[in-house]
């Protein structure tokens, strides 16, 4: 204690300096707390947006076809009996809160004048949209409903073909087979893109998908998954792959795989930047915090020689004068912490106030919520300290060894 007192007496003497390195080292705290909630909400949004309006938060597929999504094979799909074996699995694993199965298939898209191709989803309307809560937000015109003879088409082909709600479509696809089929459908819903305006993606009903491809039941293509936490999203990977590697085909290879949405969406580069980026951003505070410290504690030992000379000629111990020095840069650290902490909280605060609004993808003025997360918080402070400590011991332990005479020397 008296350790202490004496290393922020110190600080107190030294107002100036203690001050402007203070100020140095709460600017540093202030700017990384702001852009690490700024950019970890942003990041959080970003693959809420793509996970809860497209993807799900996993998918499980029948081996290979992902190596293949861009054909959309239909001889990949997973037949009745394989996807009744991963529905018994997912209906048994409590991380699970919903699942939705797909029919996806290429197809072309004419409104009797014009013809373009469009990729299609046949789905159960209610069970994905309990997988994908955003998807309804993406419908810009029409009903956030899906019936039998309904179909929900991109606004690129809306506006590209000039078909408006309530004209009849038809949709003509190649069958497993290599026969073609097509079926008239009413247009109930156009769709916004989650990803850009070159989404091409359109919904049908699965039962008139698997009619459409001449199927006596319905295939399934992939079932997209919502967890309750997605905190646990490897766990639930590992888990399912654990569960379903059980399955396998005549040549005694596993019949399924499961994809993270990491693994489905380009996006993940964007967010691994982020990672990147909050990474060096904390490097610079600790740079910013060690050469203030070390600055500061050398000038510290070259101003107060004499005064170390003193303590230590009456018998002060070089490990207590060592640790005299390193508690004010502990003390500084501190200091640093708390009032950046404090002051990075309010300007998180005035930011929710005045309101970041950004556009993604064809989503228009989504609003930026920034949240400091309580770990942040603790491990940029635990940080600041540690470094100050460390910034510390070079200067102190060069106080620790001056020789009391040639120090009592020193003008």
């Amino acid at each position: 204690m008296n350790l202490f007192k004496i290393a922020i007496r110190n600080l107190i003497r030294y107002k100036r300096r203690t001050l402007l390195t203070a100020s140095l080292i709460t600017i540093g705290v202030v700017f990384v707390l702001v852009f690490v909630s700024i950019t970890g909400s942003f990041k959080a949004m970003m693959i809420g947006q793509i996970t809860d309006s497209m993807l799900g938060h996993l998918q499980i597929h029948r081996k290979s076809y992902v190596a293949s999504i861009d054909n959309l094979p239909l001889n990949l799909n997973m037949k009745p009996q394989a996807y009744a074996k991963v529905a018994t699995v997912l209906g048994a694993t409590p991380e699970v809160a919903a699942f939705s199965p797909r029919l996806k298939f290429g197809g072309m898209f004419s409104n009797f004048v014009e013809t373009t191709n469009i990729r299609l989803n046949g789905i159960y309307p209610d069970r994905e949209f309990q997988t994908v809560p955003l998807l309804t937000s993406r419908i810009s015109e029409g009903k956030k409903t899906l019936n039998r003879g309904e179909i929900m088409i991109p606004t690129l082909l809306a506006k590209g073909l000039k078909v408006k709600l309530g004209d009849m479509v038809v949709i003509v696809a190649t069958n497993a087979d290599g026969s073609v089929n097509g079926k008239q459908f009413i247009v109930s819903g156009i769709l916004e893109s989650a990803t850009g305006p070159g989404g091409r993606d359109g919904y049908v009903h699965i039962e008139d998908a698997a009619e459409v491809l001449r199927m006596p039941e319905a295939e399934v293509s992939e079932v997209a998954i919502r967890l309750k936490d997605f905190s646990h999203l490897p766990k639930a990977v590992k888990q399912l792959e654990t569960k379903v590697a059980g399955e396998v085909n005549k040549e005694g290879r596993s019949m399924f795989e499961v994809h993270s949405w990491e693994q489905l969406s380009p996006f993940f580069s964007i967010a691994r930047m982020i990672d990147v980026m909050t990474f060096f951003i904390k490097i610079m505070l600790i740079a910013i915090v060690l050469i203030s410290i070390m600055n500061v504690m050398i000038m510290a030992v070259y101003e107060r020689i004499r005064e170390i000379g003193t303590i230590a000629a009456i018998g002060t111990l070089p490990g207590k004068i060592r640790s005299m020095f390193i508690i004010e840069g502990f003390c500084l650290g501190i200091i640093g912490a708390i009032v950046g902490g404090l002051l990075g909280s309010a300007v998180i605060l005035i930011v929710n106030l005045v309101g970041i609004r950004f556009d993604f993808g064809q989503q228009q003025g989504l609003l930026l919520k920034a949240t400091l997360n309580p770990p942040d918080l603790l491990t940029i402070s635990v940080i600041v300290i540690v470094v100050a400590v460390v910034a510390s011991l070079q200067p102190a332990i060069k106080a620790s060894k001056m020789e009391p005479i040639e120090a009592l020397r020193h003008v």
